[in-house]
């Protein structure tokens, strides 16, 4: 699987999945067979070291196991969604333990996919391949809307703001909302407040290419696919000014 750089338009390259396992035998295999599936492998041998990887390597994915010494997956997966740069970096977990429950928390706490071991090998490729296809998919789409006119974003959500106003409101349905990090909050308003990603980069003095992030992410927590439906969403529900 090759990533194309969609903001410089720079040659393609391998995707870069960090590998986070204390067991030494189990890196090796997962090492070699993704490596052998064409994908570059960096490691590391717990959550400390993998945070710290994370934070030089900048991987396209990361899979990690959920007990480890010093500082278990989801320490390292807080850490990896409240950073500003890594934030939207997509998380895989392998874990011993196949209950709902523990399948439940990986979920609530951020990871993208959830996998028990023992696993095929062919599976962990396969999830491996679908969660970096749609990280690209969402990046692509964030990307199409970088270049679109200002002045018609604009008047599309002072159209949304005038339906909703209108609408009556009385017996609003209470469903279950996502929860956003800070960074994601502020994203998530500059966008509803019309901005595009270059001009939200420079408000929050980020990369574009973090935004873009950071916007793929909230349409995967939103159930949305376009700017349009996630600012109709926020303000549906009351999560924007």
């Amino acid at each position: 699987m090759n990533e194309i750089n969609l903001i410089n338009n720079e040659p393609a390259r391998k995707s870069r999945i960090l590998l986070v396992d204390d067991e030494p035998g189990l890196r090796t295999a997962v090492k070699t067979f993704l490596e052998d599936e064409g994908f570059e492998i960096f490691i590391a041998v717990d959550g400390e070291d993998g945070w710290e990887k994370a934070q030089t390597v900048f991987p396209d994915l990361i899979i990690s196991d959920v007990m480890m010494p010093r500082a278990n997956g989801y320490a390292l997966l807080e850490k990896i969604r409240e950073d500003e740069k890594l934030g939207g970096t997509p998380v895989i977990f392998l874990t011993a333990k196949g209950m709902t429950l523990d399948r439940t928390e990986g979920y609530l706490a951020g990871v993208d996919d959830y996998i028990s071991k023992p696993f095929d090998p062919d599976e962990l490729a396969a999830r491996v391949k679908n969660v970096i296809n749609r990280q690209e998919r969402l990046l692509k789409e964030a990307a199409r809307f970088a270049d679109i006119d200002v002045s018609k974003m604009a008047k599309q959500i002072t159209e949304i703001k005038s339906m909703l106003t209108d609408q009556n409101q009385t017996n609003p349905e209470k469903i279950n909302l996502p929860s956003f990090t800070p960074r994601e909050a502020s994203v998530l308003q500059l966008v509803a407040e019309g901005l595009m990603n270059k001009e939200i980069a420079r408000q929050l003095e980020t990369s574009i290419r973090n935004v873009e992030k950071y916007v793929s992410r909230l349409f995967i927590k939103t159930g949305t696919s376009s700017r349009t439906e996630l600012v109709r969403y926020a303000l549906e529900n009351h999560l924007v000014k």
